[in-house]
């Protein structure tokens, strides 16, 4: 579908439970809901594109194949339980580490590229992740923020900027997406 929306998801906290810098796939465990509202958003013509931070790798913590082989895990899980992703972009720089990039988040150049990529209309899409920094671009970019409880979320909600949405999972926030309940 040309020019659609996407759900830009983060991973770590939304999509599976976070492991602090997750490197073992054996570990991966997909948040209980959260396959169930990607296959909503899929249904309703969203793109599902997973965007993370993944500074891990910066750190030294663990490498570039051990995080393909969590993602690779994770797409299996979702796979089995029909997910499928149409992107997925990752920054493995941390400031401190390895210095400024425009491609950790909040930066914007990792939506720019798969909006590019994946031909995604910005300002229809929306943002969902349990920090504010994985939903903020969505201000910048013209599109939807929703705060996830899950993952560092809870602890996040109290700063959030009044245009950024809040709900208690993924599962709740593809709900409010799909017009199924009213914004908070």
């Amino acid at each position: 579908m040309a020019n659609r929306p996407a759900a830009f998801l983060d991973r770590d906290g939304t999509i599976i439970v976070d492991r602090d810098y997750p490197h073992d796939p054996e570990q991966v465990e997909l948040i209980p809901g959260a396959a169930e509202a990607m296959r909503r958003l899929a249904r309703a013509g969203y793109a599902l594109v997973v965007i993370t931070n993944q500074s891990g790798i910066a750190r030294g913590l663990y490498d570039q194949a051990a995080y393909l082989a969590v993602h690779a895990r994770m797409a299996e899980r979702l796979a089995a339980q029909g997910v499928t992703l149409d992107g997925q972009w990752h920054c493995p720089h941390h400031p401190d580490f390895t210095g400024p990039c425009d491609c950790r988040k909040p930066g914007l150049r990792l939506f720019h590229d798969a909006a590019e990529t994946l031909d995604i209309d910005l300002q229809r899409s929306v943002w969902i992740g349990d920090r504010l920094t994985d939903v903020t671009p969505a201000l910048a970019l013209g599109g939807r923020a929703v705060l996830v409880g899950t993952g560092y979320g809870a602890g996040q909600a109290a700063d959030a900027p009044p245009e950024v949405e809040t709900a208690a999972d993924l599962g709740a926030a593809a709900t409010r997406i799909l017009g199924l309940e009213a914004a908070c």
